[in-house]
């Protein structure tokens, strides 16, 4: 018998409390994410309850991931036109 993956004991959704665990944020922003939209979410149940899909958590990563990659790059292409750094000082 082989131990179970820990995806498989958490389960396909997470509530908002876990998703905050996750990112390591506070639950407050964890569900400002979900109620704007940012983190796609979905209510269940009698009590309406926020549920985050963990694929749709991990994309969620992923895609900061990426659009922190976009900043980086933008912010280095920015100085590389400036001629004074490209050269050197000025004499």
């Amino acid at each position: 018998m082989t131990a179970a993956e820990p995806s498989d004991l958490v389960g396909r959704f997470l509530t908002v409390a876990e998703t905050a665990e996750v990112l390591r944020v506070s639950a407050t922003q964890a569900y400002a994410l979900v109620r704007s939209g940012e983190l796609p979410a979905i209510r269940v149940g009698a009590a309406r309850m926020w549920r985050v899909e963990r694929s749709e958590l991990e994309a969620y990563i992923q895609a900061r991931y990426e659009e922190e990659r976009r900043v980086a790059n933008w912010r280095q292409s920015e100085f590389a036109i400036v001629p004074e750094l490209r050269q050197g000082p000025l004499l």
